[in-house]
């Protein structure tokens, strides 16, 4: 049996020495990397969670506004230009329609580069609300979640975050590891005991349990990251525009509809968009029908467009309508049922029509993944994010109490010792190693704490007091 010392862990005079000194290592690399860390993951922790449940409650554009059902609705065309009358001089950008019967339905109107929100009822066609686009708390949370409203630098710090998030969960799962103690302590805390011990056990067994699921929302989310994800994953997962029978592509891509959070699918961002003006592409509105916003909402509603949608009104005199529904944007609840369809502006042909099933293996992956992540996918998914944000959030308190139990006292961070006479090639530089070759911000991280170490750190006697 493998004795436990007073702060809950296996005893190293019970394990071997070289397992002892990858015990050493592992823990050392955890608990700088949780200085970092920890954070960094509280923000995005509250952060998530406020956004779920706003969305769930509220939606994130006021589409929840209610109204009282009538027999018939006005056309989106006498809808909009309600919505026009309360902004003079504006532009329509964008319908999106009412998910129910019984909500409102909005417009987007800019004018002078500011860009208004207006809940309109669609059966009187009366304006119910008006409020600046990306203004509410929602997108206050979404912007810190994306980027602390740091733009790029807090997209970096971010990202760093996460991927050494993934040097916590490696590090921790070893220390965790059972080996000859038995999965009962692993998998059921102990708090019998009290103290340091009874945080450890704590802290272990719920990392242990939802490891997993940290793995899958750090991925999900370093997919969004400006090196990981748009560099390296999303670069050679997009969708290729050549499958769409060589229509005319525009100089702007997919991407070009985000405004402030991302509202395009993951797999179509870097596509480039398809072009109005030529007579290519599939019938669309009957022979002779004008292209209007009613023939557009009619031709959404019969190519199977139920419920919420969204359409974006051309820009410029190459821009298309774009009919869209996806699970990142509450359209639906279902990722696998994303579409997007590009209409030439001019002749109402079809000239894209992308589905789930035409996403690469990777994008499919992260329709899925972004539904399950931001819990847009029912009341389910947002109360297992709840449950995975409050895990992460105890996660960061219980290991900030095990350390102030632990520390020295004084000027110090009590960092765990470094092990002696350790081979370069074993314990943490094998995990910088394989971490630095598969997130690049954490590489460049891992690399110049190790040079700040050697070449300062090491000759300043006070500092190196003070970091240990």
């Amino acid at each position: 049996m493998v004795s436990i010392d007073s702060s809950g862990a296996p005893a190293q005079a019970a394990v071997p020495a070289s397992t002892s000194k990858l015990y050493l290592a592992a823990w050392r690399w955890h608990f700088y990397a949780g200085v970092y860390v920890i954070p960094f993951f509280a923000v995005l922790a509250i952060t998530g969670m406020a956004m779920a449940w706003i969305a769930y409650i509220d939606g994130r554009d006021g589409e929840r506004i209610a109204v009282v059902p009538q027999a018939v609705a006005q056309s989106v065309s006498v809808q909009a230009d309600a919505a026009l009358a309360a902004i003079p001089g504006g532009t329509l950008k964008q319908y999106v329609a009412p998910r129910a019967a019984d909500l409102a339905a909005i417009f987007r109107v800019d004018l002078d580069g500011k860009a208004t929100m207006i809940a309109v009822d669609p059966y009187a066609a009366t304006v119910l609300a008006e409020f600046p686009r990306r203004s509410g708390w929602y997108d206050f949370f979404d912007n810190v979640h994306s980027d602390l409203m740091l733009g790029v630098t807090g997209d970096r710090m971010l990202e760093i975050a996460a991927s050494l998030g993934m040097v916590l969960i490696a590090t921790g799962l070893y220390m965790w590891w059972p080996r000859n103690a038995g999965w009962r302590a692993a998998l059921i805390p102990s708090v019998a005991r009290g103290g340091r011990a009874m945080w450890r056990s704590l802290h272990g067994v719920l990392g242990f349990w939802i490891s997993l699921f940290l793995v899958f929302f750090l991925i999900s989310g370093l997919s969004w990251a400006g090196v990981w994800g748009e560099k390296m994953v999303q670069a050679w997962s997009q969708f290729p525009a050549e499958k769409w029978d060589n229509v005319p592509l525009s100089d702007d891509t997919h991407a070009s509809m985000n405004h402030g959070p991302k509202e395009v699918p993951w797999a179509l961002e870097q596509t480039p968009m398809p072009a109005s003006g030529s007579q290519a592409g599939a019938a669309g509105l009957p022979e002779g029908a004008e292209v209007s916003l009613d023939s557009m909402d009619r031709l959404a509603r019969a190519i199977g467009f139920e419920g919420r949608y969204q359409m974006n009104v051309p820009a410029g005199e190459t821009g298309v309508y774009t009919f869209s529904r996806d699970s990142m944007s509450t359209d639906s609840t279902d990722p696998m049922s994303d579409r997007t369809v590009h209409v030439d502006r001019y002749t109402g042909n079809i000239l894209a029509d992308v589905r789930y099933e035409d996403y690469s293996l990777a994008g499919k992956a992260m329709a899925v993944g972004i539904a399950l992540h931001m819990g847009t996918m029912g009341l389910w998914s947002v109360l297992a994010n709840t449950a995975v944000c409050l895990s992460v959030l105890f996660l960061c308190a219980s290991s900030v109490v095990m350390w102030w139990k632990r520390r020295a006292g004084g000027l110090r961070l009590s960092a765990p010792p470094l092990p002696r006479d350790m081979p370069l090639w074993q314990g943490a530089t094998v995990v910088a190693l394989a971490v630095s070759l598969a997130f690049p911000m954490a590489g460049v991280t891992l690399l110049f704490v190790l040079a700040s170490d050697y070449l300062i750190l090491q000759r300043i006697p006070a500092l190196k007091r003070i970091l240990s």
